[in-house]
């Protein structure tokens, strides 16, 4: 681990670049699911390790529901998207 601190963009500045976040499949590790997020050219920006997210928000909470968590995920991504994206 790196003792870098990491620096996130500004939210609006965020919520202006975003254009998506999509659950995934990891590309190169089977029954893992990521966020990827997208700018708003569709062009692929940072993604987040969806189980290690999910715990931070619902912690102790096995198999939230989708509907229940979406919008938390959301507001988490766009609060913590890296500033080099």
């Amino acid at each position: 681990m790196s003792d870098q601190q990491i620096s996130y963009l500004p939210y609006d500045q965020a919520l202006k670049m975003v254009g998506a976040i999509q659950e995934e499949e990891h590309p190169h590790e089977l029954n893992r699911r990521i966020f990827t997020v997208y700018d708003i050219n569709g062009k692929e920006v940072c993604w987040f390790d969806a189980e290690d997210t999910i715990a931070i928000l619902v912690p102790g909470k096995s198999n939230p529901k989708k509907a229940e968590v979406q919008p938390l995920v959301e507001d988490y991504i766009l609060h913590h998207i890296p500033d080099w994206s």
